[in-house]
């Protein structure tokens, strides 16, 4: 059950660029959370809207997002400092389902950080495919490493990792790890749907995190609605954001 709370932040992070990771002390809110979850940040007096921040890790009470400074509302967030508050709502959404076996988790860009906590989570481990535009882009490598059996890492120019997109390090994973059971995505529509592409051909069910633009981010207003395969409209919020790609109108 969703609550909204004064979320005292513990520390911020620079993790490159533009990604900027917040620890929340969130009691309840971490402590509930499901992997696949999200929360929504109030960005200040003048800005009407929450921002979306998927959930990264959680440790007890403690709850992380890990954001990229895109417009007015994150460039409030970013200029927060440690002990001070932020009005937070969450967890929100439907969240990933983990299969009775080992799990591929797959990240591209800023779809990275909420992959982190599936692989944690994982009750029978995890092996990981993160992929980033350029090595100066890569963030949370080191900690995908401390908790997966194996991480592979591409960039879209070869400058760190693989050279390659996000679904050509996928397709080498399954090819690696017959025993994996799922793929669970989160990034761009477009990686999405190769990642889906690569898991379909080797039979694999597959588990995709949708972005869409949100308004409330609990399904009362219509921003967020998207089309399924089967004709119907969902709320990415409240439906999703994690759907099974099956059901996806790609």
């Amino acid at each position: 059950m969703p609550v909204q709370k004064i979320c005292k932040i513990l520390s911020v992070e620079k993790l490159n660029e533009d990604a900027i990771s917040l620890w929340l002390e969130a009691g309840e809110m971490a402590e509930t959370a499901q992997v696949g979850q999200f929360v929504n940040i109030k960005c200040g007096e003048g800005l009407l809207l929450r921002r979306p921040i998927s959930i990264c890790r959680v440790d007890g009470s403690k709850l992380n997002v890990v954001y990229e400074v895109r417009g007015e509302g994150t460039r409030w967030m970013a200029q927060r400092q440690p002990g001070e508050e932020l009005d937070v709502l969450g967890p929100l959404g439907h969240g990933f389902t983990y299969p009775d076996g080992k799990v591929l988790v797959v990240g591209g860009g800023i779809g990275v950080p909420p992959m982190l906590n599936t692989a944690i989570q994982a009750p029978q481990g995890a092996v990981a495919c993160i992929g980033f535009r350029n090595r100066d882009k890569v963030m949370l490598a080191k900690e995908f490493e401390d908790c997966c059996e194996q991480v592979y890492l591409s960039t879209d120019d070869g400058s760190l990792g693989v050279h390659s997109y996000v679904a050509g390090i996928v397709d080498t994973a399954l090819t690696e790890h017959p025993e994996i059971k799922a793929v669970m995505a989160c990034g761009p529509r477009i990686m999405l749907k190769t990642v889906f592409d690569a898991a379909k051909a080797h039979g694999v069910p597959c588990q995709v995190s949708m972005e869409e633009r949100m308004g409330c981010g609990v399904g009362a207003c219509l921003v967020c609605a998207c089309k399924t395969a089967g004709g119907e409209h969902k709320h990415v919020c409240k439906d999703g954001p994690v759907f099974d790609a099956e059901e996806v109108a790609w």
